[in-house]
């Protein structure tokens, strides 16, 4: 049992299905071949009818009893005095190799002597010895232990039948396996996945059961929430009024969904309890202020914390803001429900800091709600935690937040309070021209103009501009023109007073995620091709926030290029994240769980929905099965 503990190291596996999974590689296939056919590699009886050396170079002569003693030669280039003990004349052989003719003669080049016919056997390609990982499958791979991992009786027979074949026909078809194999790997493969999502799941009490009123707020809106809006905010709530269980949800939403209005309907349920809610700059922190500030009921007492700036008590405040700075405060109130904008800005050591400064309780209870549920009772004093809500405007797939939901709840918004009427159009050097009258039509309606560089400071490695480089032409061309990037430490300063006052700003992508700017109708990003989709649309997302007819310009020297033409002709945020995944790996952004990427050998996450949800699907009964 150690030794096998010690080989599932070696080979990174965590579960069974983990190692049903390692497909062999290849398999050698010893059953007698019926046909002699000419390219292809076959197993002959034969028997050595004359041998002789001749240029250092063993060259027998075998008939073949199972084809009216018809012949075949053989040359072997790489001799050993085996060889020459091996084929003597009238030894009897079982011969496999390819099969090829020459001036009309039968020949197998360096066959090799097999001892048992009738047998296919299976070649993995793992770190392990064959030897090794041979004895695994045996004494793993079992049909009772497949049924018990909870697969039917299809996906049981195929993977039986992968590892323990009777045939290569049962297998391979024109070579590849059969697609009825491919479907059932792909199955396995995501119910695999999302089973040991479910084991690392963890639950504790909440400090508090959240049932503040929202209607003062909702009621007090000048316009009405969207529906999804009012779903994620309904799921939420049932999410908080829960003692028994704090909450753990995620909620992805497009640019421009409305998140901030899920945020304070959260903080408004929190009540009369204390909420907190940490974003990742002093900007997106300041922007949240302001709109608490204007939206929620007068009652309501709000505070900011932000390094060197504060507004407000914050521990009177029922609801707090504020950066990484709330890491540093002490004397934090206790909090029932926590909050992180952004969240994958965050390390996750961050994020829990955050947690345990509010929860103010050491030890206790840790309840693992998976297929094999436990319970760890420390002192017998159940860990209360407040109950956690992560936001992030980044889009992921439905296939990914179908599989992230078994770890931590999800919920997805996919639409805008109103129609972004944005143009993304890629252009080159030639369609320079008509963007310069372009920005000056836009700049003569008060409009705002942004044109991101792809660094700072020139480079021989990029063909384009860098942001020194460029603004000369733009500060003699147009008047206030302001100009910030990653590594300026007035940036935050520059990018507010530019919202008042200014006309073009020339930036780094440090502008993807953070100040809303109502006017900005023109957005230019430089060498486009080098950003990933999702970094695009963040980029896209700063324009047209508050409906107005908008542009999206990616100059390009590969116009042409595929990837940034399909771009073009989405602007849903979910489409794009599907779209990613097909031109690169997807990396997993939920909780800092497994931010390396889920590479998977047969899913296919751009896909394979169907797939995923019938897994899910699989899984939710099984849960059904225990408790009952």
């Amino acid at each position: 049992m150690e030794e096998a503990k010690q080989l599932f190291k070696k080979l990174k596996i965590y579960s069974l299905l983990d190692l049903a999974l390692i497909i062999p590689q290849s398999y050698n296939d010893t059953t007698l071949s019926t046909e002699l056919e000419i390219g292809k590699t076959v197993t002959l009886e034969a028997k050595v009818i004359d041998s002789a050396v001749r240029n250092g170079k063993l060259r027998v002569t075998f008939e073949l009893p199972g084809f009216h003693g018809r012949r075949l030669s053989s040359l072997f280039f790489r001799t050993t005095p085996y060889h020459y003990k091996l084929f003597e004349i009238g030894s009897h052989h079982y011969i496999q190799g390819r099969l090829e003719v020459y001036n009309g003669y039968l020949q197998m080049p360096q066959p090799k002597s097999v001892k048992e016919v009738g047998r296919v056997t299976p070649k993995y390609k793992t770190v392990l010895k064959e030897s090794e990982i041979r004895t695994l499958i045996e004494a793993y791979i079992t049909e009772k232990n497949l049924f018990d991992e909870g697969l039917d009786s299809k996906e049981v027979g195929v993977l039986m039948r992968l590892h323990f074949p009777k045939s290569i026909e049962e297998i391979y078809c024109d070579g590849s396996l059969k697609p009825e194999i491919v479907s059932v790997l792909k199955f396995v493969e995501a119910y695999n996945h999302l089973k040991k999502l479910r084991g690392k799941r963890i639950a504790f009490p909440a400090i508090s059961a959240l049932t503040g009123d929202i209607t003062p707020f909702v009621e007090g809106l000048p316009f009405k929430l969207t529906e999804e809006q009012q779903q994620t905010i309904a799921a939420i709530r049932v999410d908080l009024a829960n003692k028994e269980r704090a909450t753990k949800r995620m909620i992805v939403g497009d640019v421009g969904s409305g998140k901030t209005m899920v945020i304070l309907a959260a903080a408004m349920t929190a009540l009369p309890h204390k909420s907190i809610l940490m974003a990742p700059t002093s900007l997106l922190a300041l922007q949240l202020y302001e709109e608490a500030c204007k939206y929620l009921p007068d009652s309501v007492r709000v505070a900011l914390v932000m390094q060197g700036k504060e507004e407000g008590n914050y521990q009177d405040a029922d609801f707090i803001i504020g950066t990484h700075a709330l890491l540093y405060k002490e004397d934090l109130p206790q909090a029932a429900l926590v909050m992180v904008d952004e969240q994958h800005r965050f390390g996750t050591a961050q994020r829990q800091m955050l947690e345990a400064l509010v929860s103010k309780s050491q030890g206790g209870q840790v309840i693992h709600d998976s297929l094999h549920a436990q319970q760890i009772t420390n002192h017998q004093t159940p860990m209360c935690k407040p109950h956690y809500l992560q936001f992030s405007a980044t889009p992921i797939p439905r296939t990914q937040a179908m599989m992230e939901s078994e770890l931590i709840d999800v919920s997805l918004i996919t639409t805008t309070p109103f129609d972004k009427k944005v143009s993304t159009k890629v252009i080159g050097k030639l369609e320079f021209p008509a963007l310069l009258k372009h920005i000056e039509t836009e700049i003569s309606e008060n409009h705002q103009v942004l044109i991101v560089y792809p660094l700072v400071e020139e480079s021989s490695e990029i063909p384009y501009q860098s942001l020194d480089e460029g603004r000369a032409f733009w500060e003699k061309r147009f008047e206030d023109v302001y100009v910030t990037h990653g590594k300026d430490k007035q940036k935050e300063e520059v990018l507010l007073e530019f919202r008042e006052k200014g006309k073009i700003l020339l930036a780094t992508t440090v502008v993807e995620v953070g100040i809303s700017l109502p006017r900005l109708t023109l957005i230019v990003i430089v060498g486009a091709e080098r950003l990933g989709l999702a970094t695009l649309h963040q980029l896209r997302g700063r324009v047209g926030r508050n409906g107005l007819e908008s542009w999206c310009y990616l100059f390009s020297n590969a116009p042409q290029n595929e990837r940034l033409q399909k771009f073009c002709q989405t602007t849903n945020g979910f489409d794009i994240a599907k779209l990613d995944l097909k031109f690169r790996s997807s990396g997993d952004i939920v909780d800092g769980t497994i931010q390396s990427g889920q590479k998977f050998k047969w899913l296919d996450m751009a896909e394979d929905e169907a797939v995923i949800a019938q897994a899910k699907t699989r899984i939710g009964a099984l849960k059904l099965e225990i408790r009952n």
